[in-house]
């Protein structure tokens, strides 16, 4: 199965299931999103076995975060985050590896940071407003057209290449093409609530931060990758490599998009 086929297939069967569950809410999306979480620190301490992050303390920091980003809001779940520096230091102390401490507990916070902050954001932009479930589809519609049309875009009209050294295939042109689809769905997604909720100039600033914030999350990514020299997180997904590699763009994107939309005095 080619690469293209294989990603079609991914895309086709998964939005629709995780738009499901964003539209149920509640413990189907937090069961999906732990579960992602799992499998996520399983490809990130794989990848960077090198450091030597400690799974224990990173398992349980991320679950934490997920779980209290559910029950009981966004100050637990930062407290969960941050358990893992004091379960990552216990571990160390326990631990039996040759890696200096510094290196291994900063891995395990990074990856306990990186993903379980990141996904945790997607819960809490769900349940931020009456308007969460609306706005978490936005968020990644806006995520996944913008990756989307970059990838086609790029491999159509794609000739200067946007940072070679991180991810060779990604152009300039691909980025504008797949940026104007981002912030048109958000726009689209957020217009009949311009008069109850979120004006047409916040909905085009919304669109504009996730894009942004989405093509930082798959560019530090690629910078992970490029220092572990790995080419995919994994092979679950098929063409699309581990869960990782599909949820990179929103680890950034979720918790920028939920800060917007603070700031903008809407949660």
């Amino acid at each position: 199965m080619s690469n293209l086929i294989s990603r079609v297939l991914v895309g086709a069967v998964g939005l629709p299931l995780v738009l499901g569950l964003v539209w149920l809410g509640g413990w189907w999306l937090g069961a999906i999103v732990l579960v992602a979480a799992v499998v996520a620190v399983h490809e990130f301490v794989t990848v960077t076995r090198p450091l030597r992050p400690l799974a224990p303390a990173l398992y349980i920091g991320v679950a934490l975060a997920i779980v209290l980003a559910r029950t009981s809001g966004g100050m637990w779940m930062l407290g969960g985050v941050l358990s893992t520096f004091v379960l990552a230091f216990a571990a160390s102390v326990l631990a039996r590896t040759r890696a200096p401490s510094t290196v291994a507990i900063g891995a395990t916070v990074l990856g306990a940071g990186w993903i379980g902050f990141g996904l945790a954001h997607l819960l809490l932009l769900r349940d931020v407003h009456h308007h969460g479930r609306l706005l978490a589809f936005t968020v990644l519609l806006t995520v996944w057209a913008a990756d989307t049309f970059a990838y086609f875009g790029g491999r159509l009209v794609g000739r200067h290449k946007m940072a070679p050294a991180l991810s060779p295939g990604k152009t300039w042109e691909g980025l504008v093409i797949g940026s104007i689809a981002g912030v048109f769905v958000s726009f689209v997604a957020l217009y009949d609530t311009r008069h109850t909720y979120l004006r047409v100039w916040e909905a085009l600033v919304l669109g504009v931060v996730v894009v942004v914030a989405a093509v930082v999350g798959d560019l530090f990514e690629s910078m992970l990758k490029r220092d572990m020299q790995v080419k995919d997180t994994g092979s679950l997904l098929g063409g699309h490599g581990g869960v990782v590699d599909r949820i990179d763009a929103l680890l950034f994107a979720g918790p920028a998009a939920y800060y917007l939309i603070l700031g903008l005095g809407h949660g």
